[in-house]
């Protein structure tokens, strides 16, 4: 998927949902603290800040964005490029969310511990953007 230049503001105005527009405007606020980026919209749903190249051992290979988030309907989708199992400790003090393989997924922010989450994505976002990814690391 590649960024392109679509507003990331009217975006998150025209999400429908009250607590997502409201999850979505904390998180674009926490996110720019966090990688010092400007948001970039990828694709016509995922708000990401900064860029790293991956390469697949199959040869596959791509740009994705560091660091992302998208408001969908059910919940707030988190991503995390590298993965959710190196999070286990902090994801037990999180609380209410659930989980894919590289993905995070909250209902309300109000639920969670918000110091834990920004640990959790300055983690992920330093971890992606200063392993060879191209990106320098986030300053804390």
């Amino acid at each position: 998927m590649e960024s392109n230049d679509a507003d990331v503001t009217a975006f998150v105005e025209r999400v429908a949902s009250p607590v997502r527009r409201r999850d979505a405007q904390t998180l674009l606020a926490l996110y720019e603290r966090i990688t010092g980026q400007p948001p970039r919209m990828w694709g016509p749903s995922i708000v990401g800040f900064g860029e790293y190249h991956y390469e697949y051992a199959s040869g596959t290979s791509g740009d994705a964005s560091a660091a992302a988030f998208s408001p969908r309907k059910a919940s707030t989708t988190v991503y995390l490029p590298d993965g959710v199992e190196g999070y286990a400790a902090q994801l037990e003090k999180l609380g209410d969310h659930s989980t894919g393989v590289s993905c995070l997924y909250l209902k309300n922010l109000e639920a969670v511990d918000m110091a834990v989450l920004e640990a959790i994505l300055k983690e992920s976002y330093r971890r992606v953007s200063s392993d060879g990814f191209g990106l320098p690391a986030a300053s804390d």
